[in-house]
């Protein structure tokens, strides 16, 4: 075999190789993958399937916590009139409220209610941690 046929079958079987690597890769994690939607892209395109994960964002508009004190019911909302109804067992991120921009992974429920198995809660470029705000630090000394 010629010296340039030797170069052109390595290329095409490195290339083979890596396209192979990039098939099993997305293969892999194609049950990892996890969608963002807004309540907006929802009501426009419907409820993705129930049994595919899933994350949803955007302003927590209401929050009701249940009797057994780590369960709560949540509306996240957008700048339109849709709202995804929620619910999450666990304990909530400090920054979690009413108001406040948050993100959520989990799956809905054939009902149609989201099921959060955790909860992202979102702030803004001016966020101070309480335990430095509490020792006098102001936010204009942590951008120095």
């Amino acid at each position: 075999m010629k010296r340039k046929n030797q170069r052109l079958t390595l290329l095409l079987l490195a290339i083979g190789a890596v396209l192979g690597a990039v098939l099993l890769a997305m293969w892999g994690l194609r049950d990892n993958a996890s969608f963002f939607y807004a309540p907006a892209d929802i009501a426009r395109a419907g409820r993705p399937p129930a049994d595919r994960a899933v994350r949803v964002g955007g302003l927590v508009r209401e929050i009701r916590r249940m009797p057994d004190g780590i369960s709560i019911r949540f509306v996240i909302g957008d700048t339109s009139p849709h709202r995804i109804q929620a619910r999450y067992t666990g304990i909530t991120p400090e920054l979690f409220r009413v108001g406040s921009g948050a993100v959520a992974d989990g799956h809905f429920q054939p009902d149609g209610i989201f099921v959060a198995s955790q909860i992202l809660a979102k702030h803004d470029e001016n966020y101070m941690p309480p335990e430095l705000t509490s020792r006098g630090m102001h936010k204009t000394d942590a951008v120095r």
